[in-house]
């Protein structure tokens, strides 16, 4: 039966190596580099950031599949094999990132921050309460992640509207897509959640001008920015600016330029900002790793792979 590598850089692992034998234990899995074997009996890559160059000896391979979100790395490599890409689509994933924008998105409209601060001198005091029907709500990205993330925010009564690359059409939800698309987009936007791709378009895309463009005068009676696609898609420094300025009331940051990020950057302690450790869509090992089980066993009785990325376009 063909070989199933595993190229993990950053996680562990033997853990991921445990889990694949677990759940396949019928299979060869190979835990790169110390018992990686022969590479012309490799079929599969399962990778997590493997050296650039390190998959172009592996010459028969069949598809290469990321154990993450993300896969602008993996696409960065050069040497990188001319099969399929499979990127992580998974039910459980989505629904991460679906709690983490609704969290987040109502803790801005239910002034929880403010609260909390109220809280901790004893303050009994309460703040008007804008209906959500009045708040408007911008997604960036409206692949799986932000196409869910709309959906819920649209059913919780937001005003919910989305930008993208190319035209998506969400049923109750106005998009807007393209370059032409982005500056009404950013004009109505009161709440920016961004779940874009990284790709060389979309990188510091999260800059002092894009968020001057957003709205102040709304419901919330100023602009935020939720963070939770990749670092590079934010300039830190401009983020900053825009706080110090009054440009944004608020931002909640999941992704850095630098991870973790370096305990030296005044994002830690500012006070309207929020900070969590790259998990907002952390899903489980166990689901990814039974998700790309399946997609083996349908390409292996000539079923077409799901989820297969276009490098042309980086996602």
């Amino acid at each position: 039966m063909s070989a199933i590598l595993l190229a993990i850089i950053g996680w562990d692992p033997k853990g991921w190596d445990q889990i694949f034998r677990a759940l396949a234990p019928q299979r060869d899995i190979r835990l790169w580099p110390e018992n990686a074997g022969n590479p012309e009996s490799v079929s599969y890559a399962c990778v997590w950031k493997p050296p650039h160059g390190m998959l172009a000896e592996y010459r028969n391979l069949k598809a290469v599949f990321s154990l993450g979100a993300g896969v602008d790395d993996l696409l960065a490599d050069i040497e990188l094999p001319n099969v399929p890409v499979v990127r992580v689509v998974d039910p459980d994933m989505t629904m991460r990132m679906t709690e983490y924008v609704v969290l987040h998105v109502l803790t801005y409209h239910r002034h929880q921050r403010l609260y909390d601060t109220q809280q901790r001198v004893r303050m009994w005091h309460d703040h008007e309460q804008a209906p959500a029907s009045d708040v408007s709500v911008g997604i960036m990205g409206l692949g799986e992640l932000g196409h869910a993330a709309a959906v819920a925010l649209q059913r919780l009564g937001f005003r919910v509207h989305g930008w993208s690359r190319t035209q998506k059409i969400i049923p109750g939800v106005e998009t807007f897509y393209g370059q032409i698309g982005l500056e009404p987009f950013l004009r109505r936007t009161e709440i920016l959640v961004c779940l874009l791709p990284s790709t060389p378009a979309t990188r510091g895309i999260l800059n002092l001008d894009t968020f001057r463009r957003l709205k102040f005068n709304g419901a919330m009676h100023g602009a935020y920015l939720i963070n939770a696609s990749r670092g590079d898609m934010q300039v830190d420094a401009d983020i900053l600016v825009a706080l110090e300025d009054g440009t944004l009331a608020g931002a909640t940051l999941d992704v850095f330029p630098v991870e973790p990020l370096p305990i030296t950057s005044p994002l830690w302690t500012h006070n309207k900002v929020t900070i969590t450790p790259h998990n907002a869509a952390q899903s489980s090992p166990r689901a990814i790793v039974s998700n790309i089980l399946r997609q083996i066993d349908r390409l292996e009785v000539g079923m077409p792979l799901e989820h297969i990325v276009d490098r042309r376009r980086g996602y």
